[in-house]
């Protein structure tokens, strides 16, 4: 980790918050549970316990791995619905692979990333790949899911596939942190994510002892989960670690700082920063479905029954 990277960051365009930004205040940092998700790969919930207030847009997100699998060890997950909501896979490290009863799908590995739009509903399905499966390997992911407003719950499904070389790569003004944009816009620069929900999705790499202060929209919330290492959060240096989320409050910059020592098995601080726009609208939730009432969601139950969100195709050997 990480896949994406460049050997000199200083050759990158430069970002960094105004003088007289206001200093985003560190709120809460809570540390995720850890479980197993699909057929049983581990993940850590890294927005547990966090006050939806305080994550809306944005619903769940799960750390898969990081894991060493022996050989026959790789899971994923079995066929299944969604509607209502929009889920992220970025896979740092190793191979998934994805498709959905739309037609959308691939392979993803080392950087790259899948958006896709449930919208009204389909049926998708994620696994190793047989190589994986058969050889083992390293397996490190994110999972995000991105609320959609009402009047985009019902839109058609949509699928983008994001190739690591295409995200937008910056670096802190010294090039101790790089900076890779993968949906949204940091101070002008556009990742290639297309959102309907106007975020901005981060993953930073702070060398040991360097601290980037950036620029953060105002009218965003500002969330920073640690993927691997140790450091510091907001100008009163809130210590963080691996599995932790850190809750912003209002401003227009935020500051994370990578301790000087890190473990053995982590050179750098690995932190993935989050952004977006409050939806505000109710919330009804239930396992793969993401509605704004109760009847909506048991109409999306009932319509999954009925197969109205899509069918598992005849043959889908990945």
């Amino acid at each position: 980790m990480p896949a994406v990277t460049v050997e000199n960051p200083l050759t990158l365009p430069k970002v960094a918050a105004q003088a007289e930004a206001v200093a985003r205040p560190v709120l809460t940092v809570t540390t995720a549970p850890s479980g197993f998700e699909g057929e049983g790969f581990p993940v850590r919930r890294a927005f547990a316990g966090i006050n939806y207030r305080h994550l809306d847009p944005f619903i769940m997100m799960d750390q898969m791995g990081e894991v060493e699998y022996a050989a026959g060890e790789p899971k994923g997950t079995p066929w299944h619905p969604h509607r209502g909501f929009e889920t992220v896979t970025y896979i740092i490290d190793g191979s998934f692979i994805h498709k959905d009863s739309h037609g959308g799908g691939g392979a993803i590995e080392n950087g790259d990333t899948q958006w896709m739009t449930a919208g009204s509903g389909l049926l998708h399905i994620e696994t190793p790949p047989e190589a994986l499966v058969m050889s083992g390997g390293l397996f490190h992911g994110l999972q995000l899911w991105v609320n959609l407003p009402k009047a985009d719950k019902m839109m058609a499904p949509r699928y983008q596939d994001i190739r690591g070389g295409q995200v937008q790569l910056l670096a802190s003004p010294d090039g101790g942190a790089l900076l890779r944009v993968i949906a949204g816009e940091l101070d002008g620069h556009e990742g290639p994510g297309i959102t309907h929900t106007p975020i901005t999705m981060v993953h930073a790499t702070v060398r040991p002892g360097a601290e980037v202060t950036l620029p953060w929209r105002e009218e965003f919330n500002g969330l920073a989960y640690v993927l691997a290492g140790r450091g510091s959060v907001g100008a009163e240096r809130r210590p963080v670690h691996t599995g932790q989320t850190a809750v912003f409050g209002k401003g227009s910059s935020l500051t994370v700082r990578a301790d000087e020592a890190q473990d053995g098995n982590t050179p750098d601080l690995e932190v993935v920063l989050l952004g977006g726009r409050p939806i505000r609208e109710p919330m009804a939730h239930y396992g793969p479905f993401v509605m704004n009432t109760q009847d909506e969601l048991k109409q999306a139950f009932e319509d999954f029954q009925a197969g109205r969100l899509g069918k598992v195709p005849a043959v889908h050997g990945m």
